[in-house]
This record gives structure tokens, sequence and C-alpha cells, in this order.
């Protein structure tokens, strides 16, 4: 630990700017919040641009202020996951700092926007975030602001009322009385109201808690006599605390866990194996995934998960977790999962519905204890505004008391890659154009994104592969929007690697290297697309779809279990930005077969009408994820079945070459989903 700490400051004291040596008469000198200044660059958490050049009137930017944060908190400093966060960039690593904490959050799309000035607000909202994680409790006044009709920010107007309850933010005094003041909200921060802020806030807890704020300590477990021995463990000072009573078998520590009221673990040395209600999650270290199983021999692997995601606990066993990962049900080693009791924590991945009736997925991490939030296509009419909403699967949705109140797939994350968009090589590129240019504003990784971004004039060659390759354009622009944040990552614009090919969690600084950017394209289109996860009898083949964790690309493609449905998000904003041409075009249904299913080239069951063999495969803990499909047409064969048109998801030609484009499945065999 001691050796920890000396390299981080030694990071810390090697990366940061000197403080600089103020002399009395000096750019401090009579200002309002001096005092405040002052306190804050002896402590070396405001620092100036250069010998003397404080700048105390100067706007704050969030990195700035994350800056700030981080070394007000004694945070150590970390790498940043946000995609517009260069990692070469001075105040990265207190980004990251901040990041884990989740007190400052990103955008839907995973951004930080770190050249963006902080408002007065939103400033507020990350102080009551910080009073939370450092869980102190703030006795609330009644406080009232003139211009509380000026706050926009959920949450904001109530935290301003919390930090004026405790005279760290206040705003201007008013004349309606001593408990009203003038806030202004949508004012820029200045670096002196900051220094103020932060002075404050550590007054405050070296009152409360009699120390200035530090790095929060991590559980430890007590010394285990017998690391084959099984213990109980209780929950004091919100963490798990093993108790001293061995049991030698685990169903003697199950039989001990049951009967007890205070038990809410069981460890086996220091791993823990059990706890009576909470969420399991991928255990990692990041780069490590962890193995979903179709059996506890662990012989058939289904899917993997990255570090520090979601899963749900069905059952409890000596050697193994049988857990559901979105529609998959599947046994996980002891070794590779762990868990977080409700007791300890509630944070856990939820859905809701913004503003303007978009789905939001909001991601909990339990390695980085942090928050992400992404869209995904319209919020379904079940789902009102302000309600969280819990869903494995990101389909089946239950409410806040596990009550099921609806089911709902995502237009674009389950429309077939065999569709074809209705926008042309010019409306996609002109998309693009327009994005990179809106991007360019972020600054920092999309520094002259206009000019630089590999995605630029890709359209045309896009919209080949869908002609050629049946691959929707749409699809493969988003799916590279989202592999190389607009084609400005490190790996695009170094090696033209669009869609992390060759890229993988254990070896991030891996990849497979193009001559131009197209070639990409056609590796994904050719060698993915069309050979291993389309095409059914792929390798990896389990429905032709972005998908989730159990249908789709998703399965196997990426180890992010929302990798499809932000594939899905990419799509739905493209086309919401050209028109909404193509959301609901096609009629969406997925096979109900659990053994294997024909696919035909016309509406009768002949020995010459097989076009293609779905293989057989698990339904998912629903019973209603199967291959999913795009219906074209519907009519009755001579059998008298209804028959349903369908795309193919195979890559057949016929005698003269032509792709074989429709096939035909019998009614019964699926059912609607859109």
């Amino acid at each position: 630990m001691k050796r920890k700490l000396v390299a981080i400051l030694t990071v810390i004291l090697l990366t940061l700017p000197i403080v600089p040596m103020l002399t009395n008469a000096d750019e401090l000198t009579g200002l309002t919040l001096e005092k405040e200044m002052r306190a804050m660059i002896e402590r070396g958490i405001i620092q100036g641009y250069g010998e003397n050049d404080i700048r105390p009137k100067g706007e704050v930017t969030r990195e700035q202020f994350a800056a700030f944060l981080a070394r007000t908190l004694k945070l150590p400093l970390t790498e940043s996951s946000f995609t517009d966060v260069n990692p070469s960039t001075e105040l990265a690593s207190s980004i990251g700092a901040i990041q884990v904490t989740g007190v400052m959050q990103g955008t839907t799309d995973n951004r930080f926007m770190p050249t963006k000035n902080i408002t007065r607000e939103e400033m507020a909202l990350t102080m009551d975030r910080v009073i939370k994680y450092k869980k102190i409790t703030v006795n609330q006044k009644e406080i009232t602001f003139e211009d509380d009709g000026k706050f926009t920010l959920g949450g904001g107007l109530e935290a301003a009322k919390r930090l004026a309850s405790i005279q760290v933010m206040s705003g201007g005094s008013s004349e309606l009385g001593p408990d009203t003041f003038i806030f202004k909200p949508k004012a820029i921060s200045t670096r002196d109201q900051v220094a103020a802020v932060l002075k404050r806030f550590i007054d405050f807890v070296e009152e409360y808690k009699g120390e200035v704020p530090d790095e929060e300590e991590k559980p430890t477990t007590p010394p285990v006599t017998d690391p084959n021995k099984f213990q109980l463990a209780i929950i004091e000072n919100n963490s798990l605390v093993v108790q001293e009573k061995n049991y030698n078998t685990y169903t003697d520590a199950v039989q001990a866990f049951n009967a007890s009221s205070t038990a809410q673990g069981i460890y086996q040395g220091k791993e823990l194996l059990r706890v009576k209600s909470g969420m399991a999650f991928a255990q990692g270290p990041v780069g490590n995934n962890t193995i979903i199983y179709s059996s506890p021999s662990f012989g058939n692997q289904l899917t993997y998960l990255e570090a520090g995601r979601e899963m749900r606990i069905l059952e409890h066993a000596e050697k193994y977790i049988k857990v559901q990962v979105a529609d998959t049900v599947g046994y996980v080693k002891q070794s590779q999962i762990d868990f977080v009791p409700t007791a300890i924590s509630d944070n856990r991945d939820y859905y809701s519905v913004d503003t303007n009736q978009a789905l939001l997925h909001n991601t909990y991490n339990y390695l980085s204890k942090s928050y992400g939030t992404y869209s995904i296509g319209p919020a379904p009419s079940f789902m009102k505004r302000g309600v969280r909403y819990y869903a494995a699967d990101g389909v089946h949705f239950l409410d806040g008391a596990g009550k099921a109140v609806g089911t709902h797939h995502p237009y674009f994350q389950f429309q077939s890659i065999r569709t074809t968009t209705h926008y042309t090589a010019e409306q996609l590129d002109a998309y693009i154009l327009t994005k990179l240019v809106e991007k360019e504003s972020e600054k920092g990784i999309y520094k002259n994104a206009s000019t630089k971004s590999k995605l630029i004039g890709l359209g045309t060659y896009m919209k080949q592969m869908e002609t050629e390759n049946h691959v929707n354009a749409l699809f493969i622009l988003s799916t590279a929007i989202h592999e190389s944040n607009y084609g400005m990552s490190s790996k695009a614009q170094g090696i033209n690697n669009l869609f992390g090919i060759g890229v993988f969690d254990s070896t991030p600084g891996g990849g497979k290297q193009y001559a131009k950017p197209e070639n990409s394209v056609l590796a994904f289109v050719t060698q993915y697309a069309n050979k291993n996860y389309g095409p059914p009898a792929g390798a990896y083949a389990r429905g032709a779809v972005p998908g989730n964790k159990t249908a789709g690309f998703n399965v196997h493609y990426a180890s992010d279990p929302t990798w499809g449905a932000k594939i899905a998000g990419h799509m739905w904003r493209i086309d919401q930005a050209m028109g909404s041409h193509d959301i609901n075009t096609y009629r969406l249904a997925m096979t109900n077969q659990s053994g294997q299913l024909n696919v035909r080239t016309e509406p009768a069951v002949r020995p010459d009408t097989l076009l293609f063999t779905y293989k057989p495969r698990d339904l998912g803990r629903s019973g209603e994820t199967g291959y999913p499909v795009a219906i074209i047409e519907q009519k009755v064969g001579s059998d008298g079945y209804n028959w349903y048109k369908v795309l193919s998801d195979d890559i057949k030609k016929d005698n003269t070459g032509k792709y074989i484009e429709f096939g035909w499945i019998r009614g019964d065999l699926v059912e609607d989903i859109n």
C-alpha cells in the first residue's frame, strides 16, 4: 500500500504543473474570494498557467473541474474510457479518476466533453454527488432561489438547495430574506468561485468527519486460518466482515447461512462464493472476460462478458453460479464472478425515458463503480418518464418490484442486416461530414475531424457493399462509427481499422492493419458479417442482427453486452437526422423452435425446396428468443398453412450467380416482435 501511494504521488508530481509562488501584491489581492483562492493554491488544488498567472476570473472547463476535484478528493489517477478524452492529454488521468467515482458523468454516447465550460448548475449537481459519494448526510434547510425557474437539469435545483443548506454553494443574497438567494444556474463557473466551493466543502467535511476527504478504503476480509475452510460474513460499516467460525464443507456453511438472520455472504478463503441477496458481475480484472457455459462441467461456451458487467443470479453452488446474461441461462466458474450484496449497494443497470421519449439504458460497471448512458431508440408506450425499469435482455421489462410491465424489441437492434437502407451514398457522406463538424466543437480527439476522419467519403463504398454483399449500409456505417469513434480512434487513424478487427480485451494494443479504410470495410463485410456471423451455418451464427448476448452478432462479436443495442442506437440517430425513412420499414419476427428449422425456396415442403437450415438453439429463459427474421410478405401454401416470405440470412447464389434474397418459413414457426 505504501509503495502504491509513493507511486501515485510520484506520478502526480511529475505530471502536474508547479504551484505558483504568489507575492503579496498579485492578481488575487483585493478579490472577494481571495482567501479561498490562496487556500486552494496552497493545497495544490488550484494551479496556475505559469508564474504569477492564476486568472481567478477565468472560466472553468469540465476537464479542469475534474482535475480540481480529483486533487481535492486525493484520488489515484487512472485511465478514462470516455471516447473523446485523449489519453495523452495532461488532465486525462484526472478525468479517469473522477469517472471511477461516478460524480461526473458523460453523454449518452460515452463522451465527456472535456473542453466544455461547466455551469453553476452542473457544478452544484457534481458537488451534490461528491457529498453522496463520501456518504455524508445533509440536514436540508428551507432554501429558496429567486431564479429557480432557470434550473433545467434533473436534480439541479434540489442539489443547489442541499449545498446552500451547508453553505458550500448558495449564490448571491436576495432582498426577499436570509434563506433566499439568486443562484444564476446557467452562468459559467469561474476559477475563484470553484476555489470557494471546494474550500467550503473541505471545511464542511473536516467539521463533519474531523478530517479532509481522502480516498475511500476498500473493504478487506480478515485473515483466514485455513483457505480450504468456509466462513460466513455479516455486514458491518457497509462492508462484508468474515466471522471467525469455520465450516469444513460448503454444505455445512450453506445450512448455517440459511439458518442465520444476519449472515449475508459465504467465503472460502478470500473468495466470496455466495450472497443472500444481490447482484453478480464479471470479476475481471479489466482485460479478463468471464465465460458463460452451457453446463456446470464448463464444456461448451455460450457467450462471454467484459469485466465489471452485470449478471443475474439464478442458482448458487460450490463450484459454479447459474446466471442469466441477456436471455441466456448459463454457468460461470466461481473464480470468474463476484458479488455485491443489495444491503451494501443497490447500484445496477436500469432503463429510463428521456424528455424526447427516447429509451435510455443506464449501465453500471461494478469495477469502476460508474454509470454510463446511451440511447437505443423510441421508448415503448408502456414506459413513463421518471420511472426506472429493469431488463436483463433489453426486451422483457420489469418495474422496481420485479413485476413484468411489457415486452419491447428495439427496431434496429433486431432488424436484419440483409435489409436495404433508403439512404443514398451521397446522403450517408453528407451525414458523416455534418456529424464530424459537430464533433469538432468538442475538441480533444475530434480536433480537425472533418478533414482527418477515416469515415470521410466512404458512403459510396458502403452502398457498394450493400448491393454486392447484402449487408445494410446503415449497419456498416453505424458499426464503424461505434468501433472507430467516428473514424478518429488510434486504430482508425494509425492502421485504417474501423471495426476493432483483431483487437481483444486482453490485447487492446493489437489490431489488423489495412492499407486503406475501404479494405477494413471489405474485411468486416466478407470475413465477419458474411462468413461466421450472418450465414446460418457460420461458426458464430446466432442471427443476422446486431442483437444482444442471446441473439445476433453481439453473442460472440463483442464482450460488451450492450454492443448490439449501441449499434442500434447509432442507426436510429442517423435515421432520425435524415428523416426517419428506415425505422419500422420491415415487419420483424422471431423463430420459436428450439430444434433445427428449415427455410424453403418456396412455400412448400419438398426435398427440392430446402434453402438452408437454422441450427438448433436454446430459446432463452423467456422461451421466446429464436432467430430474428424480416418478413416481406405472407401467403397460404398448398398445405393450407400460412407461410412467410423472409429475407434470407444466407448468402447462397442461384445458377446465374445472383444472391437468393428470399426464403419461406411456415407461419406457425415464427412470432411477430414489432
